[in-house]
């Protein structure tokens, strides 16, 4: 029975008596759900596929015969395949038999091993009999041979998709670090993880989600680093997850997280290949998908939220106060204008009185109380990064300046807002920028406006509470088992090394201990002391005058 009768037949099969299809039983689509294989017959196979794929203009059909005796047929995708491949490592030697094979002595039974093996100039193929596999192997842009006679067709990967050039990361920029970034390709991804970490331990499993995309998804762990369990749990998470469509890595990481409902970031994400293995090595496990440039990162911590790869690239001083100064303006963009409120509203007595008596000359003017006029600020300044990030990047820049110089100059002088909440707005929105996750910059962004509410309705003492009940949230989540705010609690004295201030790199002996790696040493006990010891000052002018002596 051919393929046509059998799909014919089990449509009829699904009509209710009478003959009347039923809408809330829909006959599913061949390319989804048949089991059908590929049974020797040529057209069959052909009109499968084509029913399956329906009209498609740049679905190309190219009927030959193989060796000038074997009926066959070549179905691609012309703008996914590269066409010269096609015709000179694919076409041309099935044409054109080689000189050390007879045509006419080779027969049917023969042809699959020697097609495969002896004849094919290409490296990524492969003999494959479920027809809707080589109509999966289509749309991911390869190419299909099937031989008039042959129990199964030959799927080629001639995958050519025209990419965007490796370039530095918009989003994590660095003064010293490598220059480079993911781009959509997963392949590519996988390439620049490979060049960075030439180790065999290096481990890379795929997977398909989404029923419609089918995106291929990899998880990306240290062999002998990384917990098992770890490994485990992620493949677990993401094979439960049932939908049509996986275009970003961003619809991963809103499954996968533990709490849903949480502003923080749960898991951490990066276009930098240089983080993404800094995070392998120390035994995280990473996900990429193809078609995203974003990697994603589990599990993540508060304190990852602040630190980014130039902290290790540069002396432990130096990045120690730059993290200092990052962690002040992570506070900023969170308590600054809810303070400015409470003080301004219930306890004007700890200003200054000098400074006090300019700030009520500058609000005099004001009709609105402080946490209306914050508010309005705060608002208008949202509204106005995002029209900046939205716009295009001539228009953007120009738009930032006029509204940093104009429109807050305008307010004031209209009598909207007093020159102290220009300048309180002014120093938290910068404060949010020099957080480097912007995920956890658009949670403090987020979280501003309550505790402004609060500060306006209870002053200082509405403060504390909003700030107790972030504290108190934070000590609640947890990342795929790790809680959140470690190794602060709970307390681990290794792991505060890295914490506050960026610790020299011989301190950090072994790996964090909340994520329980198989191997736990990373950096040798005695190093420091061996340089030492066998260090010596070569070019120092006494020695030298020592030796001529």
């Amino acid at each position: 029975m051919s393929i046509l009768k059998w799909f014919r037949t089990k449509q009829k099969g699904n009509q209710p008596a009478g003959g009347r299809q039923t809408s809330s039983a829909p006959t599913p689509s061949p390319e989804r759900n048949s089991t059908a294989t590929v049974n020797g017959n040529m057209e069959d196979t052909l009109q499968f596929i084509n029913k399956a794929l329906g009209e498609n203009d740049d679905f190309l059909i190219r009927r030959f015969h193989v060796f000038g005796r074997f009926q066959a047929v070549m179905m691609y995708f012309s703008n996914m395949i590269n066409q010269n491949t096609v015709n000179t490592d694919i076409l041309k030697p099935l044409m054109q038999p080689p000189v050390y094979l007879e045509p006419k002595s080779i027969e049917t039974h023969q042809l699959k091993e020697i097609l495969l093996n002896d004849v094919m100039y290409h490296s990524e193929g492969k003999l494959e009999s479920h027809l809707d596999k080589l109509v999966d192997g289509l749309v991911r842009g390869e190419t299909v041979v099937v031989v008039q006679g042959l129990d199964e067709a030959l799927l080629i990967g001639t995958r050519n998709i025209d990419k965007r050039s490796i370039d530095q990361p918009a989003t994590e920029m660095v003064i010293r670090g490598p220059r480079e970034g993911f781009i959509e390709l997963l392949g590519t991804n996988i390439a620049l993880i490979r060049y960075r970490l030439q180790s065999p331990d290096f481990r890379m499993h795929t997977m398909e989600i989404g029923k419609r995309t089918k995106s291929k998804v990899a998880v990306c762990f240290m062999d002998g680093i990384t917990n098992p369990e770890l490994v485990q749990e992620v493949k677990k998470r993401l094979s439960k997850i049932d939908t049509s469509s996986v275009l970003d890595s961003g619809v991963l990481e809103q499954y996968i997280e533990d709490n849903h409902l949480s502003p923080f970031p749960q898991v951490q994400y990066t276009e930098r290949p240089d983080k993404v293995v800094a995070n392998m090595l120390e035994g995280r496990v990473v996900i990429m998908v193809d078609g995203s440039p974003m990697a994603l990162m589990v599990p993540t911590v508060f304190s990852q939220l602040y630190q980014t790869v130039e902290d290790y690239n540069e002396r432990f001083l130096l990045m120690s106060s730059i993290r200092m100064a990052r962690l002040v303006a992570l506070v900023f963009s969170l308590i600054f204008p809810s303070l400015y409120v409470a003080v301004i509203s219930f306890n004007p007595e700890l200003i200054p009185t000098e400074f006090a008596v300019a700030v009520a000359g500058g609000r005099s003017g004001v009709p609105f109380p402080a946490i209306i006029e914050v508010l309005i600020m705060e608002i208008s300044m949202e509204v106005l990064r995002e029209a900046t990030i939205r716009l295009p990047q001539q228009v953007g820049g120009a738009l930032s300046i006029v509204g940093v110089l104009v429109i807050g100059q305008a307010a004031v002088s209209a009598g909207f807002s007093s020159p102290i909440t220009v300048v309180i707005i002014a120093l938290t929105t910068i404060g949010s920028f020099a957080t480097p996750a912007y995920n956890a910059a658009l949670a403090l962004r987020l979280l501003r406006f309550p505790l402004i509410i609060m500060a306006g309705l209870f002053g200082l003492y509405g403060i504390m509470i909003g700030l107790i009940l972030i504290a108190n949230h934070l000590l609640s989540l947890k990342s795929f088992g790790v809680p959140y705010l470690s190794p602060l609690v709970p307390g681990n004295f290794k792991g505060m090394k890295d914490l506050l201030f960026r610790s020299p790199l011989w301190w950090f002996k072994s790996r964090p201990e909340m994520l329980k790696t198989i191997d736990d040493t990373r950096t040798a006990p005695n190093i420091m002391d061996e340089l030492k010891n066998t260090s010596e000052n070569v070019l120092d002018p006494l020695n030298q005058r020592k030796k001529e002596r």
